[in-house]
């Protein structure tokens, strides 16, 4: 990251003409296509593939790890410089994600048991008390949504938030550059270290499900989300941050052809370990168009719109897939591949629509109410710039079909 000229933190009045929830509308917009990357990978896994489009997604499971590094962006960027008790951010963090939690997993609980599959009532537990991506059993981090593991590893982040904040390390911009590569570096050194586990379940835990291990990204967004905060500028602009991100995808293509995904080396921890630094680009970059007033083709009202139904969307896409396979079963040919497709998105969508408009956002105002408050009012700056927080597509998935 480097300085930008005038060296001064982001103020409210920089941001005069970005007010609310989306006064960072690209990256609003951003949560929709990471939330689709995750869609289209359960589609090529669990139903078929399309050729080329499945290949570019094969590994779209790294949706996630772009939500978590959002998630430690916005919080960071939305938070610094605001005095927030700690009961109230994570009353905050609550009412945004466990009531369509809670709600989602009674639907894909009501569709495991329709299509005759026994739950386990200890991985449903789990998932509502969301600390099922602690434990390396499969059947339990699956739970009662298969695509809510995510929220357990975001209940973590939002537990040591306000303890990231206080570290003075981060109150610098080296200290934060230290950070970020630091960070980076260990995710590295992670992936070669998994060399040295022998079962392979085991290791996909370690990697892509434990908490601990998911939290070096989102350290990456806080540092990032508070370098842009206080003035600093990406080494990159935003055309060049999608051109990495897609650049990067397409390079797992032939990585894929040459390793299997039962090996470390394989694309398939890789992808989302190594990801982190390329969608920090992207955020910073996305959120200083933002911030200059640039038009950026990501944050127009239906992409702000679908971005606002991403977390939805994350939490019901796997069960109607779960449900339309149910009903119609695996597609031998092309077209049915398509047409299947077309109407697994068209009806998530739909019904992320409906849940966001009628449980997600009427039941957080109203948990928010009912809850602890902070003592003066909130700033224009206390609420998430692109909705985000939530691990969803935030924060996106793990489904039934994904190889352990």
């Amino acid at each position: 990251m480097r300085a930008s000229s005038a060296r001064q933190p982001v103020t409210t009045a920089d941001r005069s003409g970005l007010s609310g929830r989306d006064r960072l509308p690209s990256l609003t917009g951003l949560r929709f296509w990471a939330a689709l990357l995750v869609v289209l990978y359960h589609l090529s896994r669990q139903v078929g593939e399309i050729p080329g489009l499945s290949q570019a997604t094969w590994y779209g499971r790294s949706g996630v790890t772009f939500f978590f590094v959002l998630s430690g962006f916005v919080l960071a960027w939305t938070y610094d410089g605001q005095r927030v008790p700690a009961k109230v951010f994570l009353w905050r963090r609550f009412a945004r994600i466990w009531p369509l939690l809670a709600v989602t997993s009674a639907a894909s609980v009501a569709v495991w048991i329709a299509i005759g599959k026994e739950v386990s009532t200890k991985a449903v537990l789990a998932t509502l008390l969301m600390v099922h991506a602690w434990s390396p059993d499969t059947v339990v981090q699956k739970g009662a949504n298969p695509a809510a593991w995510s929220l357990s590893d975001e209940a973590w982040f939002y537990l040591i938030f306000p303890l990231l904040m206080m570290l003075p390390l981060l109150r610098t911009g080296r200290g934060r550059l230290w950070v970020m590569v630091t960070m980076s570096v260990a995710l590295v050194g992670l992936w070669f270290a998994s060399a040295l586990i022998e079962t392979g379940a085991t290791r996909v835990w370690l990697l892509d499900y434990f908490p601990p291990t998911r939290m070096l990204q989102f350290v990456i967004g806080v540092a990032a989300g508070l370098a842009v905060k206080r003035g600093r500028t990406s080494p990159v602009g935003l055309p060049t941050a999608i051109g990495l991100v897609v650049l990067w995808h397409l390079a797992l293509v032939p990585w894929h052809r040459a390793v299997p995904d039962s090996l470390w080396y394989s694309p398939y921890s890789a992808s989302q370990l190594l990801s982190a630094p390329i969608f920090a680009l992207l955020v910073c970059a996305a959120a200083q168009a933002d911030l200059r007033g640039s038009r950026t083709g990501l944050g127009g009202t239906w992409a702000v719109r679908l971005g606002h139904w991403s977390f939805a969307w994350y939490l019901v896409h796997e069960i109607v897939i779960r449900s339309l396979l149910a009903r119609y079963g695996r597609t031998e040919s092309l077209v049915t591949t398509a047409g299947f497709w077309l109407l697994a998105i068209v009806i998530s969508l739909a019904v992320a629509g409906m849940a966001y408009q009628w449980v997600e956002h009427p039941l957080e105002r109203l948990l928010r109410r009912a809850g602890p408050q902070a003592r003066k009012s909130p700033a224009p700056g206390d609420q998430d710039p692109a909705g985000v927080g939530a691990g969803g597509p935030h924060a996106a998935t793990s489904g039934p079909g994904t190889p352990r």
